[in-house]
């Protein structure tokens, strides 16, 4: 079956399109393109992503977002010469505006909550295909964290009966999945380490006055010297302490978080500098700490372009043998949207998506809300 999966994540770059054929348990890459969004697009997200907001703007930019899906979507099929009428179903992630998979009282309740915008609908309608939407929700209400979910497409895509490994993604948010040998599903555990280029992004944007939305090659972080004490405060916060399952987001280390370190008065390129070895740090930590007897890592997501970033990890991982899922034939920045390429094919095949052991579902059950073509 061939299944295109749509991933826009925490950094807000852009619209990723993988397009893989999943035949049994063999799952081959056919075509990755990625659609920046807009500059007034950006902005319109991070303008309604945990923040005061209107619900005009939601509904508005929930509508908006299926319709650059489903472009995105022909538009990777026109420039990878692949027929749109080749592809049988789609999983779409989604732009999340907030997510909250602990649960906190809420008028005389506990509750856990999440939401993605970018209506299935339309990308259904649009593309003609199949759409699967909606996947964070069913591991809530079975009392996950709805996060994280690439889990799975890792322990797919990377388990090996004799070596240990641990796939990193470095996204806006940095994740790990510790794979064991010989793993089974339930052998993995997978957790939110903090953040990966969200901060960083951020400062950056901040002082290019949004020129720039990311260190190019770590270069401004790689020349500026980081702030310890600034840094030792950083890796203070209380979500380190916590231990797995556990996930972050913008709610921890979104806009709130790099104000705060804006207004200390450091120069922005010593706080983009401090922000890049938080970043390493917090990871290896809790590579260090988990990683059991694998000693393979292998990285994806935009955060394996910054060379600097990646030069600390090496650095700060020195038992560990650190590449990218490149070395394995996964484009690093495509691995989310095959994942949920993967999730959605789940979904049809009536299997469960989420693994326990990496959200703290009380059961795997099945992911995802579909909108079947008529």
């Amino acid at each position: 079956m061939r299944v295109a999966g749509i991933m826009s994540g925490t950094s807000l770059d852009g619209i990723d399109v993988a397009i893989v054929d999943i035949r049994g348990k063999k799952i081959e890459p056919v075509a990755f393109h990625t659609v920046p969004y807009p500059k007034n697009v950006r902005e319109a997200i991070l303008g309604v992503s945990n923040t005061m907001t209107h619900t005009a703007a939601i509904a508005r930019l929930h509508f908006l977002l299926g319709e650059l899906y489903a472009e995105a979507v022909r538009e990777t099929c026109r420039r990878c010469r692949v027929s749109l009428h080749s592809i049988s179903l789609c999983g779409l992630h989604g732009q999340t505006i907030f997510h909250e998979g602990a649960p906190v009282n809420y008028l005389g309740r506990r509750v856990a909550s999440t939401l993605q915008i970018g209506d299935a609908a339309i990308v259904a309608e649009r593309t003609g295909l199949w759409t699967i939407s909606n996947f964070r929700e069913r591991d809530i209400a079975a009392g996950g964290r709805g996060a994280p979910l690439v889990p799975l497409a890792d322990f797919l895509l990377f388990r090996h009966r004799r070596i240990g490994r641990v796939a990193l993604n470095l996204g806006g948010i940095a994740n790990i999945t510790v794979i064991p040998a010989g793993a089974t599903r339930d052998d993995v555990l997978a957790f939110d380490t903090g953040p990966g280029n969200m901060v960083i992004d951020a400062l950056v944007s901040r002082m290019t006055e949004g020129r720039q939305t990311f260190d190019r090659d770590g270069r401004i972080a790689r020349h500026a010297k980081v702030h310890d004490r600034m840094l030792a405060s950083m890796l203070a916060d209380p979500y380190f302490k916590l231990r797995p399952p556990k996930t972050a987001g913008r709610e921890q280390f979104g806009q709130e978080f790099s104000s705060g370190l804006a207004a200390t008065g450091l120069p922005l390129e010593v706080l983009i500098a401090t922000a890049t070895e938080f970043s390493a740090r917090s990871v290896a930590s809790a590579i260090t700490a988990y990683a059991g007897e694998a000693r393979e890592v292998i990285a994806s997501g935009g955060g394996v372009h910054n060379r600097w970033l990646m030069r600390r990890l090496r650095e700060l991982l020195p038992g560990f043998d650190l590449g990218t899922s490149a070395d394995h034939g996964v484009d690093p920045d495509a691995k989310e949207a095959i994942a949920f390429a993967i999730l959605a094919h789940e979904f049809v095949m009536s299997r469960p998506g989420n693994l326990p052991s990496a959200t703290g579902a009380r059961r795997a059950v099945l992911l995802g809300r579909g909108t079947p073509m008529l």
